[in-house]
């Protein structure tokens, strides 16, 4: 018990020389993603507390290296700081909260893009057959960073001080971080982003027809077949990754993007629920107000004056 407590305070001095690196690349830039100059990687800025935070993240490594944040998936809160990671398998509609942030002290996260072709030439290359029992694991997890995969972090945020060496070295960094993740804790949930035929690459397949076709009905029978299930499987396995029914998870999607039209583009709240696909504008208000604890031009007053 010792033990992993040293090294857990080890971590956390380590992400030090992180956070120090993902301050100055976004000092000045304000709150917020930005984008870097490598591609895949992305560093993000909140300077208050609590900071809400709702949009749908693909798949990502996320490594807070300070402050803290709680993210909601469903029913379920995860909660993580500094020398913590998140990693999401499928794209995922979710809601988060920054919950330690100061001006002085400001949440710091390194996010990193997945790619499941670069994470299966790794998988291939390290010769693992696959459990034959497989399980379906939910599609976001939380674990405690180890000095590899912090060590490794902070070498590819370094190379945005030397623009030139990132065309060649960030590949071979970023590889190496898909091996610390693929060699870590929650290496099956990993491994099955990159596997052909597994449940949650399967999941992922009909999460992305639901986004192409989100303001349509969706037909059960036909995701099921998609995803090569039976009907009670598919059901079983799309909550197992998601925490939450296809369903439920279109109407996430329709929501969200009815508060970015109403934001970004002025459309009023009918013109919202119809261009998004709800027939009634009645039900649309309601299902708003449960996900956003206000009604719709309420809440995005609310947003613009924040």
């Amino acid at each position: 018990m010792a033990d992993e407590a040293l090294k857990r305070k080890t971590t956390i001095n380590a992400c030090q020389a992180l956070a120090e690196l993902v301050s100055r690349h976004t000092d000045g830039r304000g709150n917020g993603t930005h984008a870097t100059a490598i591609p895949q990687l992305e560093l993000m800025r909140e300077s208050a507390a609590p900071t809400t935070l709702r949009a749908v993240y693909e798949p990502t490594l996320c490594i807070v290296v300070q402050g803290q944040k709680e993210t909601l998936l469903g029913q379920d809160t995860y909660q993580y700081g500094a020398a913590q990671y998140l990693v999401l398998t499928v794209d995922l509609p979710l809601s988060g909260c920054i919950v330690e942030a100061t001006l002085d002290q400001p949440y710091l996260c390194f996010k990193l893009s997945l790619d499941a072709t670069g994470l299966w030439e790794i998988i291939d290359q390290l010769q693992r057959s696959p459990d034959k029992q497989e399980s379906s694991v939910r599609g976001l997890f939380v674990s405690d960073a180890d000095m590899p995969l912090i060590e490794c972090a902070t070498r590819l945020t370094r190379l945005l001080d030397t623009p030139q060496d990132i065309p060649f070295l960030a590949p071979m960094m970023i590889r190496e971080l898909y091996y610390r993740l693929l060699m870590g804790d929650q290496n099956e949930a990993v491994r099955q982003i990159a596997t052909s035929g597994s449940h949650m690459r399967r999941i992922a397949a009909v999460i992305n027809q639901i986004k192409a076709e989100f303001t349509k009905s969706l037909s059960m029978d036909e995701l099921a077949q998609q995803a090569r299930m039976s009907s009670a499987s598919f059901h079983r396995h799309f909550k197992a990754v998601t925490s939450m029914s296809p369903l439920q998870y279109q109407k996430q999607l329709r929501l969200l993007e009815a508060r970015r039209l109403m934001l970004a583009e002025s459309a009023d709240a009918t013109q919202a629920a119809y261009q998004v696909g709800y027939e009634s504008p009645s039900q649309f208000s309601r299902e708003y107000s449960r996900m956003f604890g206000a009604p719709p031009m309420k809440d995005v007053e609310r947003l613009r004056v924040a």
